[in-house]
């Protein structure tokens, strides 16, 4: 599948901002799954970009507003192709117990998705669920789907009711979040059965969307959404023996396919948040975020 993805982020402020610093990380990966065709990024006020890619191997954009402004507005225009992949029947073939030693020995290399992070505690709780979930004689496979079906089961999408530094014991106790909340509890349990996870960012096409690219009709609102749509979606990727990432989507209950675009990935939502910066002299008043994803 092809699309073509829009991205607008705008920063309004209560008055007028001396400075700002800011870095996006909004250029989708090229890799076995997805390849990216094309990518550009323009701001308001315009000044010059600079790239790198950091520790987890995301692309990285920074720059910085010297003038005074009193918004800030970032637009990224992206084509990209996502390819099927086949599942790795073979690893998930695996019992937990098995897959532990597997990671084991790559323990130092994955020491970091296997470890708390700073949005990600293994608390009594999480363990409780590990140790439900899986169990040392269990598929691996059967035990993902398994949880996989029972988060999204349990856990009621709303938007609102958390933000980005919601702790995941909160959302346990409340059993509603959004897309980040349900990929960073997913990995929390992961990570606690000893099993590799990480968190990624990307993009999620609508079945409205996928509607009007099919039959060319436009979508109405009575047209079914999938939850995460319209914005930056969040998943979680295990790592299977063999050395594969296998990836998940627990507000969608399903694997990420070909109508997901993968931007990034990190230990939880912190490393890889699309857009983070700093500013001088004044607040936000407004921030606006807009996604456009259209199958080509």
């Amino acid at each position: 599948m092809r699309f073509r993805i829009r991205h607008l982020t705008r920063y309004r402020y209560v008055g007028t901002a001396s400075e700002s610093f800011m870095e996006a990380r909004l250029t989708p990966v090229s890799n076995e799954r997805q390849k990216l065709l094309t990518r550009r990024l323009t701001t308001s006020p315009a000044c010059s970009i600079h790239a790198y890619t950091d520790y987890f191997g995301n692309a990285v954009e920074t720059f910085s507003i010297v003038q005074r402004h009193r918004e800030l507005t970032l637009e990224s225009h992206t084509e990209v192709e996502t390819f099927p992949i086949e599942l790795p029947a073979v690893a998930l073939e695996f019992a937990v117990s098995d897959a532990r030693q597997f990671h084991h020995a790559g323990k130092l290399r994955l020491f970091e998705f296997l470890r708390p992070s700073p949005a990600i505690a293994l608390s009594a709780p999480v363990q409780a669920l590990a140790r439900q979930f899986f169990r040392p004689r269990d598929v691996l496979g059967e035990s993902l789907q398994r949880f996989l079906t029972w988060l999204h089961e349990n856990f009621r999408y709303a938007p609102g009711t958390t933000t980005i530094d919601t702790p995941i014991a909160s959302v346990l106790k409340s059993r509603a979040g959004v897309c980040q909340d349900f990929a960073q509890i997913m990995i929390a349990v992961l990570r606690s059965a000893e099993i590799p996870a990480r968190y990624v960012t990307g993009y999620i096409e609508t079945e409205s969307q996928r509607l009007a690219a099919e039959t060319g009709v436009a979508h109405t609102r009575r047209t079914p959404r999938l939850i995460g749509a319209s914005e930056s979606h969040a998943w979680t990727e295990v790592y299977l023996p063999g050395g594969f990432w296998h990836p998940l989507d627990p507000t969608n209950n399903c694997v990420a396919g070909e109508r997901h675009v993968k931007i990034g990935c990190g230990r939880d939502y912190h490393d890889c948040t699309p857009t983070h910066g700093v500013f001088k002299g004044t607040r936000t008043d407004k921030l606006e975020i807009a996604v456009d994803m259209q199958r080509l």
